[in-house]
């Protein structure tokens, strides 16, 4: 198994189109977070030609609504959520800036039409493993939507938070193979 490529966001788009289905990475850094709610109000802000309550450009987003946090922890589990959810926005987020998603399953034909065009990356949390990959959350702070509980927009910081490259920015797909 080849090693791990190291990430650190927000991602230009020669870092972005570097990757290749397949690929390991373990990102250190911040990573938003957001589901479906969050994403349609993102969504609606941009067809109404106003301001995002966050900048997009550059920055990963991972589709998680984490459990509450236990006494001395940072966060709770944050296993990913099925990223298809977000298709119907996907695109629209993509051309205001975003660099990379990170879920887990299938995305569809528009969205990995959108990663090629504008030079992103879905990448795959291993759906089971919340406990896990909560374990790597160092910080957490809810930048906008607080009213959506779980499903706030949050900065997270995040260490060797382990993701593979599910599309990259070629068209290639681990799904394809």
């Amino acid at each position: 198994m080849a090693e791990a490529v190291q990430l650190r966001p927000p991602l230009d788009e020669e870092a972005v189109r570097s990757l290749q289905a397949g690929q390991v990475v373990l990102i250190s850094g911040p990573l938003l977070t957001g589901r479906d709610a969050a994403h349609k109000r993102l969504y609606d802000l941009l067809e109404a030609g106003e301001e995002l309550p966050v900048d997009l450009a550059g920055e990963l987003i991972y589709f998680v609504g984490p459990t509450p946090a236990r006494p001395g922890k940072v966060i709770g589990s944050a296993g990913p959520t099925t990223s298809s959810r977000m298709d119907a926005y996907s695109p629209a987020l993509l051309a205001a800036g975003l660099r990379g998603m990170i879920g887990k399953g299938y995305r569809g034909p528009e969205v990995r039409e959108a990663l090629v065009k504008y030079g992103a990356v879905h990448l795959a949390a291993p759906g089971g493993l919340g406990a896990l990959l909560g374990s790597k959350i160092r910080g957490s702070e809810i930048l906008a939507y607080e009213d959506l509980g779980p499903e706030a927009i949050r900065r997270l910081m995040v260490e060797d938070f382990p993701v593979v490259v599910a599309y990259d920015a070629h068209g290639g797909s681990i799904y394809d193979r």
